[in-house]
């Protein structure tokens, strides 16, 4: 079947009055995209056309619940990965096979249920790069307050402990269960997308964060497939130029794409395409490459395959 083409709509919301669950019952993907139906990428950075995602490993054994991953902006070929809840408060650097190549123990903060990682400039117009943790699981809708975890990023790959920042955020429509980060390289800035059972799910910028305080997320749209083909976003990764944003749900990979978008709010007015996934038990993290020219596709439980998506 063709891939599916759609617009990206931005529109309000009702208020979603019913308890969202962990894990939904994800629709039928027989029919989502592969390699050989896809719509070519014309005015944007990165491949024009994605390859068949290659398996390149398998999940470690420290990693029964991966729930994030971001590509290292200090070492080339290496991802940030993370457990969700109950796994402790650490940070793994591994590669592309599964290999750990660090175990990073945090302190300074008490994490709920942290969802996704992101790397990033550590400020708008800081140029060093910080590794960010998003503790914004929130199954029941029930937490007045959620949060990030801040660190830079180590410029060696070795064990350590490590402090971390913490800052936190509130939403301003009330609370919202939410498994993905993500940061804009040119700008610095942080976004968050929801994961509703409603749409792919919105989008709010989190602006003016610094330790000890806490700000108030801004809405700036909600991402939808029409006709609701899928759902529940459960992660996402922005590509270094700012004009590609991958979402990863159950079951399938979509991608928005921009030419010339200069801030998030540009990005959500593009278009919508399916691209290539892979099947996976609990399809819960991705990340472009460093490089922008593909992305790494992960899952929850031990030895589930990576899988690693280039150019065609």
């Amino acid at each position: 079947m063709p891939t599916r083409q759609v617009v990206l709509c931005l529109c309000a919301v009702a208020a979603f009055a019913a308890c969202s669950r962990s894990k939904p019952v994800p629709a039928a993907a027989a029919d989502a995209a592969d390699a050989g139906s896809q719509v070519p990428a014309h005015g944007v950075p990165g491949c024009t056309l994605y390859g068949e995602p290659r398996e390149t490993g398998t999940v470690p054994d420290a990693l029964p619940e991966l729930s994030g991953l971001a590509a290292s902006q200090r070492h080339p070929g290496v991802y940030w990965a993370h457990n969700d809840s109950g796994h402790g408060f650490v940070l793994y650097a591994l590669d592309e096979t599964g290999a750990l190549r660090a175990r990073l123990t945090l302190t300074g903060g008490e994490p709920r249920d942290i969802e996704d990682v992101t790397v990033g400039p550590c400020a708008p117009g800081d140029s060093r790069p910080c590794v960010f943790l998003a503790d914004i699981g929130d199954n029941f809708e029930r937490r007045d307050e959620v949060r990030l975890y801040r660190l830079p990023e180590p410029e060696s790959l070795a064990d350590a402990t490590v402090p971390v920042d913490v800052l936190n955020f509130t939403y301003p429509d009330g609370a919202h269960d939410a498994e993905s980060l993500v940061a804009d390289a040119r700008s610095g800035r942080l976004a968050v997308v929801t994961k509703t059972r409603d749409s792919l799910g919105d989008v709010y910028a989190l602006d003016g964060l610094k330790p000890g305080a806490s700000v108030q997320a801004s809405k700036l749209g909600t991402l939808e497939v029409p006709e609701g083909l899928d759902r529940a976003t459960t992660a996402a990764s922005l590509h270094p130029s700012g004009q590609r944003l991958l979402l990863r749900t159950y079951t399938r990979v979509w991608e928005v794409r921009q030419p010339d978008a200069a801030r998030l709010e540009d990005l959500l007015k593009g278009q919508l395409v399916e691209v290539p996934g892979a099947s996976q038990a609990q399809a819960e993290a991705i990340t472009f490459l460093q490089d922008g020219n593909g992305y790494l596709l992960g899952s929850e439980f031990t030895s589930q395959p990576l899988f690693l998506t280039r150019c065609r």
